[in-house]
């Protein structure tokens, strides 16, 4: 029997960030595609029993749940210096780099560890992660330059960025994400609705006000005048230090039912806030996937986000892009140089985007132009003197149903942020 042993400790963590989920969903698949006479072997740091029954609830089907003799904290150190615990041999796969990365001998023993970096900030962005942080990351990503026999990341983006401080030679592995099998809508969609106060017409972004999430600047500019008063809805931690998204949004002097922070949804609330929206709008500064896009994405969300690579390249020209402030850390993507990069995107949300952020790049429609929309047709009007608003009416060729109501709304997509002019 062939056993693939897992590392996943990252479901201790109390954190419900993207590498907890990633951990317990590719886990998850390697279970159920486990081809015959090959079996899944799971660890853990020393936990309690409850959480080990939770963990083995959660992850069926797995041929053994090894709890290691230390606990988490210990367990971090242990591996960052190298020592040997638990006899963790074999085939050893691990979501995260946090692994036991030694000198093996792979060829003899049979032994090989893959490990996995999710992004770079650690090197771009250090002070998003604090210091501690940092430095594990570095120390780790060195052990694993020296140890590991594969390093996995989510992007080329990512693998660019790493080479830039360290070499791993061939043994880098670019293998992407996707939506969770929990995000899914569920049966009582509309009583979540109706619960969570969704408005007809929204738009929808994650995260915090962090300054790397470019949250803040995202509702400074829903206060601009070219924002036609689509509300803005946020899920994620309100609060970031002394600071949080209300109050950046009553700073801004807009009314509460402008922006609105609902918190931490569970899969079934994000499936619903998602398929409701009107467009996600993903103003993030660096990521290492951007798995929110491809969220966006499985329920026919048209997206806005900035042009960090990462993001450019999962988006895969399916998206509009709009450029970052420029900084030494902001080096724009080479896709988002091409106007084709929102041709792939809903057309009534080009229509509208492509005048908002009257880019270079994005070629604005002609005057008296009428891009076609799924539903009718957008038609660019003069809206004033100024000359790099442009508001766009779409006229119904048909009865509206709630799914072409939702597709006409769609025609104000970046008209609601002119996130460019807000960030510079």
């Amino acid at each position: 029997m062939t056993t693939l042993s897992v590392v996943v400790d990252e479901l201790t963590s109390t954190e419900t960030g993207g590498v907890r989920r990633y951990t317990e969903e590719l886990t998850r698949q390697l279970i159920a595609t486990a081809p015959a006479g090959c079996e899944v072997r799971a660890y853990v740091s020393n936990v309690p029993d409850e959480q080990l029954d939770e963990l083995r609830a959660a992850l069926p089907g797995l041929a053994d749940l090894v709890r290691l003799p230390l606990a988490r904290r210990e367990l971090t150190l242990a591996w960052q210096s190298g020592i040997a615990v638990g006899g963790v041999r074999g085939m050893v796969h691990a979501p995260s780099l946090l692994a036991p990365l030694r000198k093996h001998d792979t060829l003899n023993d049979g032994d090989q560890v893959a490990v996995t970096i999710h992004d770079a900030l650690a090197w771009t962005h250090p002070e998003s992660l604090g210091a501690t942080t940092v430095m594990w990351t570095k120390s780790m990503a060195k052990r694993a330059r020296k140890h590991a026999d594969a390093i996995v990341v989510p992007t080329h983006a990512v693998a660019n960025s790493l080479a830039e401080s360290l070499d791993f030679g061939d043994r880098i592995r670019v293998i992407g994400g996707a939506p969770a099998t929990t995000l899914r809508l569920p049966a009582d969609a509309d009583e979540r609705a109706a619960r969570l106060g969704l408005p007809p017409v929204y738009a929808f972004t994650l995260g915090s006000i962090m300054p790397r999430k470019g949250i803040a600047p995202l509702i400074r500019a829903v206060a601009r005048p070219e924002s036609h008063d689509i509300p803005l809805l946020i899920a994620g931690p309100d609060r970031y230090g002394d600071g949080t998204a209300t109050g950046v949004a009553a700073a801004a002097g807009l009314p509460e039912d402008r922006v609105r922070a609902l918190g931490r949804l569970d899969d079934a609330d994000l499936a619903v806030v998602l398929d409701r929206a009107t467009l996600f709008v993903y103003p993030s500064l660096a990521e290492g996937f951007g798995l929110p896009i491809v969220e966006a994405f499985k329920f026919g969300l048209p997206v806005v986000h900035s042009d960090d690579p990462a993001l450019v390249e999962v988006a895969a020209g399916a998206s509009l892009v709009v450029e970052r402030p420029a900084s030494p850390r902001t080096t724009p993507a080479t896709a988002s140089a091409s106007p084709a990069r929102s041709a792939a995107s809903s057309t009534t949300a080009t229509c509208a985007a492509a005048s908002a952020f009257s880019r270079p790049t994005v070629p604005a429609p002609s005057a008296g132009a009428t891009p076609p929309s799924a539903s009718g047709r957008c038609t660019p009007t003069s809206d004033g003197p100024r000359p790099r608003a442009i508001r766009h009416e779409c006229r119904e060729s048909a009865p509206q149903s709630r799914d072409s109501s939702r597709m006409c709304a769609k025609r104000f997509v970046t008209n609601v942020f002119v996130v460019r002019r807000a960030w510079t």
